[in-house]
């Protein structure tokens, strides 16, 4: 069974030119691999983080936002994360999409040009309008914070 699709307008800038578009690695992939869209190898050293370019610019349609996740074997392999994640690539933004790149590993990280270094999960949005009252629902957790429904059934 194919999966709905929605067409997304992309601009490659000229640092990405050869490079490929986002794309879903599997015909069940939730995410489209983002790739380097670097000139020279990046080294990010153990505890940095960087700035990584895609040479990618999209107009997404309305109510609609591209969240960016990191990749989980560069996660499980070298301790690449991306710290602000999921980052959120808003429907109004025009500009270059980078990635934070956070090296949390023991070894520094090599960012060669072409590498998967992200995912963009294309998410829908509903937009919530406060509704401000004096009480609300009761329920079996009430207002129990961080660590208050237990680690074990």
């Amino acid at each position: 069974m194919s999966q709905p699709s929605l067409p997304i307008r992309i601009r490659r800038l000229a640092h990405a030119a050869g490079l490929p578009l986002p794309a879903y690695a599997t015909q069940g992939a939730a995410g489209m691999d983002l790739v380097a869209a670097v000139t020279d190898p990046v080294t990010i050293w153990a505890g940095g983080r960087a700035l990584i370019p895609t040479g990618l610019c999209i107009a997404l349609p309305a109510g609609y936002e591209l969240q960016i996740r990191p990749r989980s074997g560069l996660a499980l392999k070298h301790g690449i994360m991306l710290p602000n994640s999921p980052g959120t690539i808003d429907e109004d933004y025009r500009g270059e999409i980078g990635i934070i790149m956070l090296n949390t590993g023991t070894d520094h990280f090599v960012v060669e040009r072409g590498m998967r270094i992200a995912q963009g999960v294309l998410a829908p949005v509903v937009r919530g309008v406060w509704q401000e009252c004096d009480t609300l629902d009761d329920t079996a957790r009430g207002a129990g914070g961080f660590g208050s429904t237990g680690t074990t059934g």
